[in-house]
C-alpha cells in the first residue's frame, strides 16, 4: 500500500476508493449481525420532520456502543490505522462506528456535507466499509462529487438532483471508502432487499467531539442532538 499517493490523492478529490481491502469473511461475520440486529423491515429512528425535508431514510445502529466487539476488528486494522495517521497526521481521533441500514424500496440518502465546510481545517473523515456487494441491481450505489471538499458549502437546490460531474461509486464486499466530511455525496434509491455500509468515523486531533452533530443539506442544515432543523435553505 502506497502511503504517500494514497494521502495525495485523498487530497486532492476529497475520497479514496481501497477495493478488496478487508477480509470477506470477516465482512460476512459483520453482516450477519447487522441482519440480525435489523431484520429487514426495521422501524425509521428519525422524525417525520427530518424523513421529510432530508429524503434521507437510512436507520443508524451503534454497535460498539452497545459492547458488540466483533466490530473491532476493523478498528483495529493496521493498514486502515497506518493510512488513517498518514491522511489525518499523529494523534488523530477515532469518533464512533455507525452502521447505515437502508430498507428496500427506501430513497437512500439526499446530498449533503457530513460537517459544516465553513472552517476547512475542521472536518470529520468516513472510513466507509461495505459489508455485502452494491450492484445496480439492489441500488444504494455512493455517489461524490470529486474536489468539492475544497469548495465549501453545498449548493441549495433539489436534494437528489444529479451534478454534471458526479462520479457513482459501486463497492463490493470488502471495499473501504475514505471520504472527507465537506466532499458532496449522496446514496440512490434502494431496489434490493436492503443495503447497508458502516462508518468508522475518525477526525485529525483537537477536532470538537461533535463536529457531525450538524449536516448540510441542499434544503436546509439540521442538528441530530436535538433532532432540529436549525436552517431552512
Amino acid at each position: 500500500m502506497n502511503l504517500e499517493k494514497l494521502t495525495r490523492e485523498f487530497w486532492e478529490n476529497g475520497f479514496i476508493v481501497l477495493e478488496e481491502f478487508l477480509d470477506k469473511q470477516l465482512m460476512d461475520r459483520l453482516n450477519n449481525l447487522i441482519i440480525q440486529h435489523y431484520g429487514y423491515t426495521p422501524e425509521f429512528l428519525h422524525n417525520d420532520e427530518f424523513l421529510g425535508k432530508a429524503k434521507t431514510e437510512v436507520i443508524p445502529w451503534f454497535p460498539q456502543n452497545e459492547g458488540v466487539k466483533e466490530f473491532d476488528a476493523v478498528d483495529e486494522n493496521v493498514s486502515l490505522q497506518a493510512l488513517t495517521k498518514s491522511i489525518l497526521g499523529d494523534n488523530w481521533q477515532r469518533q464512533y462506528c455507525m452502521v447505515m441500514f437502508s430498507r428496500q424500496g427506501t430513497q437512500g440518502q439526499a446530498w449533503h456535507q457530513d460537517c459544516p465546510p465553513e472552517d476547512a481545517g475542521k472536518f470529520n473523515m468516513n472510513r466507509l466499509v461495505y459489508t455485502m456487494d452494491i450492484t445496480p441491481e439492489i441500488g444504494g450505489q455512493t455517489v461524490v462529487v470529486p474536489g468539492t471538499h475544497k469548495k465549501g458549502i453545498l449548493p441549495a437546490g433539489d436534494p437528489q438532483a444529479d451534478f454534471e460531474n458526479q462520479l457513482v461509486l459501486t463497492p463490493k464486499k470488502g471495499t473501504v471508502i475514505l471520504l472527507h466530511g465537506h466532499t458532496w455525496h449522496r446514496v440512490l434509491p434502494v431496489k434490493g432487499a436492503y443495503r447497508v455500509s458502516t462508518n468508522y468515523r475518525s477526525a485529525p486531533q483537537g477536532t470538537p467531539e461533535d463536529i457531525t452533530d450538524v449536516c448540510v443539506y441542499r434544503n436546509m442544515r439540521y442538528r441530530f442532538s436535538t433532532s432540529e432543523l436549525i436552517e431552512e435553505r
